[in-house]
């Protein structure tokens, strides 16, 4: 299960998402949806880990800041929209290395 309680995150001094409270179950389907420019991929990055923020997210009950990237992506994957990888690897191998 991944928590989200009073996220927020500024770019450049910015804010771009700001106190968003987010659950997702496994086997529920959840969908974060809003208008061109309104911080939703802000908002999933920083459940990622990829970008910083304020506030806690929380995957299976454990503080995600406190997770090394390699030990979150046991827990999770994360698909972004576009990837370009400079080798030849099998999706088996991309997913084993946690990208």
């Amino acid at each position: 299960m991944i928590e989200a309680k009073d996220v927020s995150v500024d770019i450049a001094g910015k804010p771009i998402v700001s106190g968003v409270d987010f659950h997702a179950r496994p086997g529920e389907i959840a969908a974060v949806v809003g208008p061109n420019g309104s911080g939703k991929t802000t908002f999933l990055k920083a459940l990622s880990g990829e970008l910083a923020y304020t506030g806690r997210v929380a995957l299976n009950g454990r503080d995600l800041s406190t997770m090394k990237p390699a030990e979150a992506a046991v827990h999770r994957a994360v698909l972004p929209q576009a990837t370009t990888l400079s080798f030849p690897f099998t999706v088996r191998e991309v997913v084993k290395l946690g990208l």
